[in-house]
């Protein structure tokens, strides 16, 4: 159909959704707005959708949600025998009513479903999933984008994101499906009723509660600390469960930021609720002038992320990066599980590609296997699950990416920022027991691996043609590699597409042993990288960057010049 088909055909189907009809009534005649509305189905990705909310086949709506949980749901009757869905959902606009829309599509397709009666994080979804035998999940979230956002996150039963295999099934089953036609439904109020869906119990909020507390390592510490903590849920799903957290480990002292504290998909205070940016965090930082804080604990709004700030010595808060939070967790983990004695036999830690390479350093210094995976936590979720086949889950010790996401233990295979808060708040009171704030605790960590300056740096490309550009850019660097980059010689270039490695000097070509991903990394002199891809769920390009040097000072100037190559690289 044409975009102007379509267009009639959702005008004439959704009169029992009062909004989405209006929203149509008020584009007639603006061609680019139906356009933009109709051009493509939402994609469903390798983690599910997320888009605009609003009308139309390339929105987040009802509709486009009920078709592509009927896909899941053929998807799962196809795989399983009577298969059951967990279902969670965050503070974001209609996430409560995309999570009964889907759990009333499963339910009348036959599936058992168990839904959390209250928003709940990501991990808590993770957790269910397993903790309840389920087959399935659906996490409603579109985790720390921008208000106008939701989103669909798939889960399989091992807890963690849907399998590469089975993401490319269900889209088969969704394409396959008429949005209006093919989608079987029920109400919510007769399948609760019926026992058919059922409210998830404390009892499973209580057990995750049990797991986090049991990656503690020096929790004692916590209570007689004097640690002054601020803390924001940016108006998401962590107020309860890190608030809960840090009251049972002995953190009595936290000041909530009352702005942000209380559910809002609006975000009134930050429109970008994501931690790693500084503008989501300017009010908690106010509160932590005000009450002369240690620590500032800033969750994104389904909680799986967690952004920290600390005191510069010089009257402000310093921002710590993913990566230097990861890669301190990871430091802290080691040497104190050792010095305890409970670090496992072979330890393994992972990360990301594109995560800071400083932990390759950690992981030789204390013995520790450090495994790389595609960008993704499910990656790292997906390696927990490898082990635990083999009957050696112990063997992980903690699993991190550049973007705020860390976890500690086994019970989840996602990242979860009610246990990364917990280890973060035990780490300070741990170092300030030895006379040691968090901000020395880290230029400690430089001096003896050396400076590794990240930076990330999102290119955006919107619409139509947006995308076709982004298509551009990254065909002409794979078929046209760059050999110098910030004035640095490439030394290897891969292609996580073609699985391919070459190095320059030699020309040899090697294999790539990680699945295919649209993901290309320049490798640089004196241990300076550059990789890029596009979003899954942006229409951005980002350009993940690494400098390497004694100093910050050289470091700074030696990424800037990196920046500046891909920058024209993106025109």
């Amino acid at each position: 159909m044409t975009e102007m088909e379509l267009y009639s055909l959702w005008r004439s189907n959704v009169a029992g959704e009062p909004d989405l009809l209006s929203e149509l009534e008020s584009i007639e005649g603006d061609k680019e707005a139906i356009n933009d509305r109709f051009y493509r189905d939402l994609e469903f990705g390798t983690g599910g959708l997320r888009g605009v909310i609003g009308a139309g086949t390339n929105r987040m709506n009802v509709f486009t949600v009920r078709r592509a949980t009927q896909g899941f749901a053929d998807y799962l009757n196809q795989e399983y025998k009577n298969p059951s869905v967990a279902i969670s959902f965050d503070s974001r606009i209609k996430s409560d009513v995309f999570s009964k829309a889907a759990a009333e599509v499963l339910a009348a397709n036959g599936i058992k479903v168990h839904i959390y009666p209250e928003l709940m994080p990501t991990p808590c979804l993770s957790f269910a999933v397993r903790q309840l035998g389920c087959q399935g999940g659906i996490m409603v979230t579109a985790s720390h984008n921008p208000a106008k956002y939701n989103g669909y996150k798939v889960y399989g039963e091992d807890g963690c994101q849907i399998t590469l295999r089975g993401a490319e099934i269900i889209l088969e089953k969704i394409n396959s499906l008429d949005m209006f036609r093919d989608v079987k439904t029920s109400s919510f109020d007769e399948e609760l009723a019926k026992g058919s869906i059922s409210y998830i119990g404390n009892d499973v909020i209580e057990a995750f509660y049990e797991k986090v507390l049991a990656e503690g390592i020096n929790t004692s510490l916590c209570a007689d600390s004097g640690l002054k903590v601020v803390y924001t849920p940016l108006n998401g799903t962590g107020n309860k469960p890190v608030r809960e957290i840090l009251r049972r480990i002995g953190i009595s002292n936290v000041t909530v930021v009352k702005e942000q504290e209380l559910p809002d998909g609006n975000f009134p205070t930050c429109p970008y609720p994501n931690p790693e940016i500084r503008e989501a965090l300017e009010v908690g930082l106010g509160y932590c002038k005000e009450v002369q804080a240690d620590l500032l604990l800033a969750t994104d709004p389904d909680c799986d992320r967690v952004g920290i700030a600390v005191p510069d010595g010089k009257g402000g808060f310093a921002l710590f990066s993913g990566n230097e939070v990861g890669a301190m967790l990871l430091e802290y983990i080691c040497e104190q599980r050792i010095k305890k004695g409970t670090m496992p036999k072979n330890p393994v830690a992972v990360k990301t590609i594109v995560t800071t390479d400083i932990v390759n350093l950690i992981g030789k210094e204390y013995g520790v296997q450090i495994l790389d995976v595609l960008t993704g936590f499910k990656f790292i979720g997906e390696q927990i699950g490898l082990l635990e086949a083999k009957g050696e889950e112990n063997r992980y010790i903690f699993g991190f990416e550049e973007s705020y996401g860390y976890l500690s233990g086994s019970y989840v295979r996602d990242k979860d920022a009610v246990n990364a808060s917990m280890l973060i708040c035990e780490m300070a009171a741990y170092y300030r027991s030895k006379g040691i704030t968090l901000l020395e605790a880290r230029e400690n960590m430089y001096k003896k691996y050396g400076v590794f300056y990240q930076t990330l740096y999102s290119f955006t490309f919107d619409g139509e043609s947006g995308m076709k550009r982004m298509n551009e850019i990254m065909n002409d660097l794979r078929e046209n590699p760059l050999t110098t980059v910030g004035g640095l010689k490439v030394e290897r270039f891969e292609d996580y597409k073609k699985s391919t490695a070459l190095d320059i000097a030699t020309g040899k070509v090697t294999e790539l042993t990680l699945p295919k991903s649209n993901v290309l990394a320049f490798y640089l002199e004196n241990g300076c990288k550059a990789i890029i891809r596009p979003s899954g769920t942006e229409p951005k390009i980002k350009t993940y960057i690494t400098a390497k040097a004694p100093t910050h000072k050289e470091a700074e100037v030696i990424e800037q010049r990196i920046y500046a190559d891909f920058t024209q690289s993106m025109k």
